[in-house]
């Protein structure tokens, strides 16, 4: 008998994130939600899977598999990231001893295979799954019980169906994920972009991203969407067709969603693109500037941060209605000492409020990767945790500076009474918002839209999270009259931006406890006194 002619139970598994940056804790805490994103790579295959199968997702950041599930499942799928390695290799270890059949791919897997297959996965999936998993399809309906698949082209992604967003709990989740292109066309070192997913941007259609709109909004989504592109403006032709249909789709149902997105610092050069992008609801971007030192960025091959100064750029993409969130890198070959105090002096001169500060992590295979393999300066571990890593390198200076420097960062720009003022200045010089220039135009209000339903899609859990931050920090704390004293001067000057302000203010809140256990961490290793806390603000 064909052994897929009775229907196949597939557990679809999210092994667990550790707590980074990225994690939001505390903004999930504030909204009441569990955790940030849902994993669109495990329902984007779900979606390639045959209809007569039987799906559950368990997304182990929200809840623990349960004996249910274990009992309920013929076969296990996990995709996973680097820095899900040890929960992905647990999932692995528990299904083979369960006698489960184990199907494993994501970025991981692809690039080091070689440890999924030991770690005793049947079936594994490299590289993206448009192409691959009909390959594994057609191996299980032929009654093969193991193999790996894979497949030299990249696939077209106008064949890429919609997720299957109907798996989710929607209401533990604070952001839904849509993915409108794959790759970017740059060749940062220590980038591993260009290797899963090639320097050739590949896009859906914009029917295609319309779609995916249409699923989340009949499904009840009202809030925030990360558009999970390597570099939404790598193609600014497709961006432009994109948003020029995305706009109207978004007045017409009194814009539902609000967007975050990634880009290439050359944004900033670009006034009408921005503009696009803040019409059609994007309020933050996520951006590399990874380091202020011109040689460390060329010998990175960060060639596009170096062809207009990088703060201009910055204070640019903010003046224009676009909150940047900033990366930076510590432990990059050709850096001076000094490197912290620089990016922290760099950050502070800018306003920035929300900066990404990362130790390096050497990724697999990577052209970085391969340098230091023929260098003999690879160390024989590597997590992706890029929050408290030990270094899997051997650095060009020495690593006792680097992680003194790295903690002292995170003491600096971390203390709550400086973040809040950053983020003062950051909301002062930005533009006001589109109604509010539109209103002191005289502007009528568009017809047709619902003003008060699109405010109560909009403020979905903002009110509770926003009492609860006032709670924390305007009743229950040292700083709270100088909290008081900013939130009411943003009131005055440019009120229509004060929301964004509580925003940048609860973002914070997961900022300051990651802020202690990074000090936390160098003193139970024994790190340098230069990671000593270096201000008395708490």
């Amino acid at each position: 008998m064909n052994r897929e002619s009775a229907r196949t139970r597939v557990l679809l598994a999210a092994p667990v994130y550790p707590r980074s940056f990225w994690s939001f804790h505390e903004t999930n805490r504030l909204i009441g939600t569990r955790t940030l994103v849902p994993p669109l790579g495990l329902i984007t295959v779900a979606a390639l899977l045959p209809s007569k199968w039987d799906l559950r997702l368990a997304d182990l950041n929200i809840r623990p598999l349960t004996e249910g599930d274990w009992s309920w499942a013929d076969m296990v799928l996990i995709s996973a990231m680097l820095v899900q390695r040890e929960g992905m290799l647990a999932l692995i270890a528990e299904a083979k001893r369960r006698g489960k059949t184990v199907v494993v791919g994501g970025p991981y897997p692809t690039s080091s295979p070689d440890e999924v297959l030991a770690a005793g996965c049947d079936f594994l999936i490299e590289g993206e799954g448009e192409d691959a998993i009909p390959l594994f399809i057609k191996a299980r309906a032929e009654g093969r019980t193991g193999g790996r698949f894979s497949c030299a082209a990249k696939p077209d992604l106008t064949a890429s169906p919609i997720p299957r967003f109907d798996l989710l709990d929607l209401p533990s989740y604070s952001c839904l994920t849509i993915q409108t292109s794959r790759g970017c066309p740059f060749d940062c070192e220590f980038c591993d972009v260009i290797n899963l997913y090639g320097r050739k941007l590949r896009h859906k259609d914009p029917g295609q991203v319309l779609a995916e709109f249409e699923a989340i909004h009949r499904l009840g989504w009202r809030g925030d969407v990360f558009i999970a592109d390597d570099n939404f403006i790598g193609d600014k032709a497709f961006a432009r067709a994109l948003l020029h249909e995305w706009i109207p789709w978004m007045e017409r149902r009194a814009k539902p969603f609000a967007f975050i997105t990634q880009a290439s610092l050359n944004l900033s050069q670009d006034n009408d693109l921005i503009d696009l992008m803040t019409a059609a609801n994007f309020g933050f971007v996520f951006v590399g500037v990874e380091s202020p030192d011109a040689e460390v960025l060329e010998r990175s091959h960060k060639r596009p941060n170096l062809r207009t100064p990088l703060a201009e750029s910055l204070r640019n993409i903010n003046r224009n209605g676009l909150n940047v969130i900033a990366s930076f890198v510590i432990g990059l070959d050709g850096e001076r000492p000094g490197a912290g105090e620089r990016i922290a002096a760099f950050v502070e001169s800018t306003g920035i409020p929300v900066a990404t500060l990362n130790i390096l992590q050497i990724m697999p295979n990577t052209a970085l990767w391969e340098r230091l393999k023929r260098e003999g300066r690879l160390r024989d571990f590597s997590t992706g945790d890029t929050t408290l890593p030990a270094l899997n390198y051997v650095p060009d200076r020495p690593e006792s500076e680097i992680l003194g420097e790295y903690v002292a960062l995170w003491d600096r720009l971390y203390a709550p009474d400086r973040y809040y003022e950053r983020a003062h200045r950051y909301i002062l010089e930005m533009r006001p918002t589109r109604r509010a220039l539109g209103m002191a135009g005289a502007a009528a209000p568009s017809k047709g839209i619902d003003a008060k339903a699109a405010a109560k899609g909009h403020n979905r859990g903002y009110l509770a999270a926003l009492w609860r931050l006032f709670w924390r920090r305007a009743v229950f704390s040292l700083g709270a009259a100088r909290f008081w004293s900013l939130s009411i001067d943003v009131f005055r000057k440019n009120p229509s931006r004060l929301k964004r302000y509580f925003i940048l203010c609860a973002m914070g809140e997961n900022l300051f406890p990651l802020r202690e256990i990074v000090r936390e961490h160098a003193a139970r290793g024994a790190w340098p006194a230069a990671t000593r806390r270096t201000d008395s603000t708490g």
